[in-house]
């Protein structure tokens, strides 16, 4: 017998978020998904009825995480799959971003994912199942240039999740840390990427970053609908990574940011080494 598979996402009306909504209710499963503003759902709602139930909820008031759970439990019995999506973009450098700035990056990008993974998971250890999906960016693996408080929050999010993927693997529950390249949403537009105030002394630093950015608006070579079948595949697969790496960039920057971390370690590797007290038997743990 088959059991409907009930979804949260966060930030579901919009973007990756909305592709992931879209294709688990047109499979027939249920969705609880949040927005700032409801009525962004009201499209979904028209096509999907019960099966939607929408929620406003701002990611970043982490004490309201518990009830957006407990109201998909009394609705649907049942949470199998928790997607940590809401967040937006930032631009600035670490001069021109103020700390509310750099805090609010994490209070979307970190602590709200937080609040939600630690609702959620009574409900996922006593079914010993579950999935939880972060949605991060190449951008929480590299960083460059104007981009360091965005970055800061995906970095964050990244370290917490891959402890808690070995915190909850042996209660069944799955972690998929997602690291897409640019897709075709409002991510760069101009009405939703957050720009600091700019100072001119770093104009010859940012302004590339800054122009390119926004004149990707609307020409991201990421397709939303394919990148979520490949998200639902991938909590099917029994192999998956921890992290997916999702489009050409993200694979094509990760790759080279990887390759270029081996070889400065291996490079300094003896001056590192050195460090140690001589003749201490190397490092036991438990991981």
């Amino acid at each position: 017998m088959t059991t409907t598979k009930t979804w949260i996402i966060t930030g579901a009306s919009s973007g990756l978020g909305l592709a992931l909504a879209e294709a688990a209710l047109e499979a027939g499963e249920h969705v609880i998904g949040t927005a700032r503003r409801a009525d962004r759902f009201d499209g979904l709602k028209a096509r999907y009825g019960n099966r939607l139930l929408a929620v406003e909820h701002d990611v970043r008031d982490t004490a309201g995480a518990a009830a957006v759970v407990q109201r998909a439990l009394e609705v649907f019995g049942r949470v199998d799959v928790l997607v940590n999506n809401a967040g937006a973009g930032q631009v600035g450098t670490a001069e021109e971003i103020t700390d509310a700035a750099l805090r609010a990056m994490l209070e979307q990008h970190l602590f709200g994912p937080a609040a939600y993974v630690r609702a959620v998971l009574p409900h996922l250890r006593e079914r010993r199942s579950g999935a939880i999906v972060q949605m991060s960016s190449q951008g929480g693996r590299m960083s460059f240039p104007a981009v360091g408080s965005y970055s800061a929050g995906k970095f964050a999010l990244e370290g917490w999740s891959e402890a808690l993927a070995g915190e909850v693997a042996p209660f069944g529950i799955r972690v998929l840390i997602v690291e897409p390249s640019r897709f075709r949403t409002a991510f760069n537009a101009a009405d939703v990427l957050n720009t600091a105030q700019q100072s001119p002394v770093y104009d010859e630093t940012t302004a590339a970053v800054r122009t390119n950015m926004a004149e990707a608006d609307g020409a991201q070579e990421g397709d939303p609908t394919r990148a979520a079948r490949i998200i639902r595949d991938m909590l099917d697969t029994p192999d998956a990574p921890l992290r997916l790496p999702l489009g050409a960039e993200a694979v094509r920057n990760l790759t080279r940011v990887y390759r270029g971390a081996l070889d400065e370690v291996g490079k300094w590797a003896s001056v590192s080494e050195s460090a140690d007290f001589p003749g201490m038997p190397p490092a036991v743990r438990a991981f």
